[in-house]
């Protein structure tokens, strides 16, 4: 039997890859115990989204169990071993403002979790492929000491800057930056998963995300941008934009297309590889031209105000080269842009609001 683990399967991502992969293995195992309720309240629950895979594949067996429950886990693994021929792993705490107010909570779900499943996937499937879900949080706040140029409605890199034509690399520094605590717990786990890779010969590739997104997003006003940013836009909620004066720029990727990515890597694995992953200079949005785009499909002007204070260790303009991703898989490429993602969530939404 050929089986995938995905954990946070409730999530964007792991949601996502239930849907993709389901019909490419025989058992899909999912464990989610809806943590984002705790992180971000009611209105970011993933129970909905468990109960819609649970009924549509029927090849889905879910698990609530906490990924830094040692225990717990390794039953998992126990029962499955070998079986397990891939690992998916979207499970964290994925904000930069709630880490600060749990730092133990964050670092010990993000590092300590992840370290849980690499160390039971190398002892009971060492040969499974482990794709990790990183964030470009890793790179800290270094991206914001690039030569940046203030436009009408964005902030853009220098056009003689190396960045300006594919965006950010992995070559960036991780070193001697701010990247909040979220961004500290990430880095631990993102540097684990490479040496996992690295030091034992694991099949282990690493993705660092710019703004993930899709149409299956709890998404909440510390966590989960378009999707937050549209729910806001059809239920008038009020939103508010946090400093650069609504000018940050976001490189936003389709959760379909990055879990299209785990696949052509879980095709033809590499050991300790990190890729950056997010739309690059394919999908990219500043806030105000996010707000406008949302205004356009919705058809109604939203209800929003700006803030001077930015959040602590945010990006100012950040997008992702995944040149190095396409060389050494060139049969990936994009589905979604932008507007189409957000029409999707739209049409999403509207049923679930």
């Amino acid at each position: 039997m050929n089986a995938v683990l995905i954990t946070g399967s409730g999530g964007l991502i792991g949601s996502e890859s239930v849907d993709f992969f389901a019909d490419k293995f025989d058992l899909v195992i999912g464990i989610d115990n809806d943590m984002r309720q705790y992180f971000f309240g009611k209105e970011a629950s993933t129970n909905w989204n468990i109960i819609r895979l649970s009924e549509k594949h029927k090849n889905y067996r879910h698990y609530s169990a906490d990924i830094r429950n040692q225990k717990a886990l390794e039953t998992i693994f126990e029962k499955y071993k070998t079986d397990i021929k891939l690992i998916v792993h979207t499970a964290a705490q994925p904000s930069h403002d709630w880490a600060a107010r749990e730092p133990f909570t964050d670092f010990t779900v993000n590092a300590n979790g992840t370290l849980n499943l690499l160390e039971f996937t190398r002892i009971h499937c060492p040969q499974a492929v482990f794709i990790f879900t990183s964030t470009n949080k890793v790179y800290g706040d270094n991206p914001n000491y690039l030569p940046l140029v203030e436009l009408e409605k964005r902030w853009e890199i220098d056009e003689t800057h190396v960045y300006y034509k594919n965006g950010i690399d992995e070559q960036m520094s991780i070193d001697h930056t701010k990247h909040s605590i979220f961004g500290a717990s990430k880095v631990a786990a993102d540097i684990m998963a490479q040496e996992y890779g690295r030091y034992f010969g694991m099949k282990v590739g690493v993705f660092r995300g710019g703004c993930l997104t899709g149409p299956n997003h709890s998404g909440a006003q510390l966590h989960g941008f378009l999707s937050y940013l549209m729910k806001c836009a059809i239920t008038r909620q009020h939103y508010t934009i946090f400093g650069y004066k609504g000018k940050q720029v976001r490189d936003n990727i389709h959760s379909y297309d990055l879990v299209n990515m785990f696949w052509h890597f879980y095709i033809n694995p590499r050991c300790g590889e990190a890729y950056n992953a997010g739309g690059g200079r394919f999908a990219n949005c500043s806030m105000l031209e996010a707000i406008e785009l949302c205004e356009k499909i919705t058809e109604k002007k939203m209800n929003y105000s700006y803030s001077e204070t930015n959040r602590v260790g945010d990006h100012i303009w950040y997008v992702s080269d995944v040149s190095k991703f396409v060389n050494h898989y060139p049969n990936w490429n994009y589905k979604y842009g932008l507007e189409e993602t957000l029409t999707e969530i739209f049409d999403n939404l509207v049923v679930r609001v």
